[in-house]
C-alpha cells in the first residue's frame, strides 16, 4: 500500500459542476440560490486554504480539541459552531457524552459522526477514521448559506445551504459517513485525487456512507435507497439525491439542476478535465460495481460486500494511483482471500465488474 495521510485534499460533497450551473441562473425563484453557489465556489478553490485559520482558531479560549486517551471502539466528538464565518474548529457546542442541545444541526452532526464511527467499529474492527481512536471533529454553521460540506483531512465542516436549493448538509448520514471516509482513504490507501483513481476515493465515500445508513437503519440490499445524499435537495428540486449507486444518472432530473450527468458503466464513460479529471461523474461506475455485488450477495450489504470493499481499501493490492481494473481486480483477490476462490462472493465479484464493462479474469484474481 502506498502512501499515508500526507497532503490531503479537501473532499466536498456537491460536485463543482453542480454549483457551476447554480451560480449561472437567472431565475428570480433562485436568486438566494444563485448567490450562495457563486460564494460557495469561491470557498472551495483550491487556492484557498484552511490551515492558516485551523492555525489562527487553535489559538482561540474554548476552540481546541485535544486528543486524549479513550477506550478503544468509543467515539471521541466533538462540535464546533464557526457562527457562519468561514473559520474552525469555531466555538465548541457540545463534546462527547454532552447531553442534546437546542440547535439540530449539532445533534445530526454529533449523531452521524456516532453513527459512522458503529459502522467501523461493530462492523470492521476499525476504532475511528486513523484505527487508533482518532476524535471526531466537526464543525457546522460554516459560512453564510454555505451549499457544502468537507474533510479537510482532520475534520468534517457543514453548511448550512441556502434554503432554496439546497437544505442543512447535516440532514443525511450518507453525507457525513461519506466525508469522514475520505478520512479512512486518507490514512489506507489515500488514493489520489484525479481521475479514475480520484472517482474511486469519491466512491468508496459512497459505498461507506451508503453502508452507514444501512447499519444505523438495520435495512438489507433490498430495502436500502441506495441514495447519496437524501433529503438535500429542497421540494422545490424535481430530484431525490445527489447521487443513487443503483442507478447512476437518475438521482435528478430538474430544469434548474439538469439531469443527474453520472454513467453507469464504463460504455458512458466521461473524458473531462474538470471536476480533477471526473472524479463525482465517473464514480457512479464503480457505485454501480458495489451495488450489483451487493444485490447478488443478498443480505446486509455491509457483511460480505462492505468487507471485500474494506479489506481491498486497507490490504496490500492497491495502489495510490489504481484505476478501475487494477481496483476491480483488487476487490476479487480480497473476495477469493475472504470467502474463497469458488464461493458465490468471489463470483458476485467478477459478475459486478462485468456488469460495469470491466472484465476481471477470476482465475488470476483468485490467484
Amino acid at each position: 500500500m502506498e502512501g499515508k495521510h500526507t497532503h490531503p485534499v479537501r473532499c466536498a460533497i456537491v460536485p463543482p459542476y453542480l454549483l457551476a450551473r447554480l451560480a449561472e441562473l437567472d431565475d428570480p425563484r433562485f436568486t438566494a440560490a444563485a448567490e450562495a453557489a457563486r460564494r460557495s465556489l469561491r470557498v472551495d478553490e483550491p487556492i484557498r486554504s484552511l490551515r492558516v485559520e485551523e492555525r489562527y482558531n487553535s489559538l482561540l479560549p474554548g476552540t481546541s480539541s485535544p486528543r486524549a486517551a479513550s477506550v478503544p471502539g468509543t467515539p471521541n466528538r466533538t462540535i464546533g459552531d464557526a457562527d457562519q464565518l468561514q473559520v474552525v474548529p469555531g466555538r465548541v457546542v457540545r463534546t462527547e457524552g454532552e447531553p442534546a442541545v437546542a440547535d439540530v444541526t449539532v445533534n445530526e452532526a454529533y449523531d452521524g459522526l456516532g453513527a459512522t464511527h458503529s459502522l467501523y467499529w461493530d462492523r470492521y474492527e476499525r476504532d475511528s477514521i486513523d484505527d487508533d481512536g482518532l476524535p471526531l471533529n466537526a464543525t457546522v454553521h460554516y459560512g453564510r448559506d454555505y451549499d457544502n460540506a468537507f474533510w479537510d483531512g482532520e475534520r468534517m465542516v457543514f453548511g448550512d445551504g441556502d434554503g432554496e436549493v439546497f437544505n442543512r448538509f447535516t440532514v443525511s448520514l450518507s453525507v457525513i459517513a461519506h466525508e469522514l471516509t475520505h478520512g479512512v482513504t486518507q490514512y489506507t490507501a489515500n488514493l489520489a485525487y484525479q481521475g479514475q483513481s480520484g472517482a474511486l476515493n469519491e466512491s468508496v465515500s459512497d459505498v461507506f456512507g451508503a453502508l452507514a445508513e444501512q447499519n444505523a437503519a438495520g435495512q438489507s440490499v433490498d430495502q436500502a435507497s441506495w441514495l447519496i445524499g437524501e433529503g438535500l435537495f429542497t421540494d422545490q428540486v424535481e430530484g431525490t439525491a445527489l447521487r443513487s449507486m443503483k442507478a447512476p444518472g437518475t438521482a435528478y432530473d430538474d430544469d434548474v439542476l439538469g439531469k443527474d450527468p453520472q454513467p453507469d458503466s464504463m460504455a458512458g464513460y466521461i473524458e473531462t478535465d474538470d471536476d480533477n479529471g471526473g472524479v463525482h461523474l465517473n464514480s457512479g461506475i464503480p457505485n454501480r460495481a458495489f451495488y450489483l455485488v451487493a444485490e447478488a450477495i443478498g443480505g446486509y450489504a455491509w457483511e460480505a460486500a462492505g468487507q471485500i470493499w474494506y479489506d481491498t481499501l486497507t490490504g496490500p493490492n492497491l495502489r495510490r494511483t489504481a484505476d478501475f481494473a487494477m481496483f476491480a481486480r483488487a476487490t476479487a483477490i480480497a473476495a477469493a482471500q475472504r470467502f474463497g476462490a469458488n464461493s458465490l462472493e468471489h463470483e458476485a465479484v467478477v459478475a459486478g465488474w462485468q456488469g460495469v464493462g470491466l472484465a476481471v479474469d477470476p482465475l488470476q484474481a483468485a490467484s
